[in-house]
């Protein structure tokens, strides 16, 4: 257990790890752990908690994790669709009989769920580069047995970065191809 003046510094400051930004209205809001922050090659620095959030409030979104490193200039990011919402969709465009697998493979499906977590970043004002450029669909959600959450149900980002690692690298190579 650390003293107290290993986590107070001299001016009084309660340093915990987190990062945080002061509202108009004086509180506090916490938006990610210092761990988490990575920096992007133009040198602009992604909190991706604060993003994974933004992305859930996509209806079709259940969960997701933001994925950047220092030699790119964008994110990506992996994303568990809503199960119950993506059917339903299916059904009211045409394609009823399809799996969650099929669909979170059909490119359109992928379009359109990217698009809409672009809208819902941008209208709660996201920045440019805090909006992932390109996303892949994931049918299995983050869990504890598949080991990609801890036990109290955070995000397990080294172990993500290893299993998503070949769509990472995919989804970047397209992203090149576009430029």
């Amino acid at each position: 257990m650390p003293c107290a003046r290993e986590i107070l510094d001299e001016d009084g400051w309660l340093h915990t790890g987190d990062v945080g930004e002061i509202l108009p209205n004086g509180t506090l809001r916490i938006i990610d752990r210092k761990k988490n922050i990575f920096k992007l090659s133009q040198g602009e620095y992604i909190a991706p908690e604060k993003i994974e959030a933004v992305c859930c409030a996509s209806a079709y979104v259940a969960q997701t994790w933001v994925y950047g490193d220092s030699l790119q200039s964008s994110i990506v990011a992996v994303v568990v669709p809503d199960a119950s919402t993506l059917q339903t969709w299916a059904k009211e465009n045409g394609r009823p009989s399809l799996a969650l697998e099929e669909l979170c493979r059909d490119a359109a499906i992928v379009r359109m769920i990217h698009e809409d977590i672009v809208k819902t970043a941008r209208a709660r004002q996201l920045l440019s580069f805090e909006i992932p450029r390109a996303v892949h669909l994931e049918p299995e959600p983050f869990s504890v047995e598949n080991n990609l959450l801890t036990p109290t149900f955070k995000l397990k980002r080294t172990e993500a970065r290893d299993r998503y690692r070949e769509h990472i690298d995919r989804l970047y190579q397209q992203l090149a191809k576009r430029a």
